[in-house]
């Protein structure tokens, strides 16, 4: 299991939680946990899914996301 970064374009609890949504579908499918930092504009997720498995899944909410790397 890693702990993956992401730079995410969030504006508002709205994108945060868009973000939050469509990661959560995946709790018990690899994604273990999710933590969303709205004025970093950061978001962690611990999975065992890859990173970019994780960053085409994120891209999906259409904000703008970049992979920093795993902590």
């Amino acid at each position: 299991m890693s702990t993956h970064v992401f730079n995410v374009e969030m504006t508002c609890e709205g994108c945060s939680s868009a973000v939050e949504r469509v990661l959560n579908r995946l709790k018990g499918q690899g994604v273990d946990n999710v933590s969303i930092s709205l004025p970093e504009q950061k978001v962690v997720v611990k999975s065992t899914l890859s990173g970019d498995e994780l960053l085409d899944i994120i891209k999906k909410t259409g904000k703008k996301t970049t992979y920093v790397g795993v902590q």
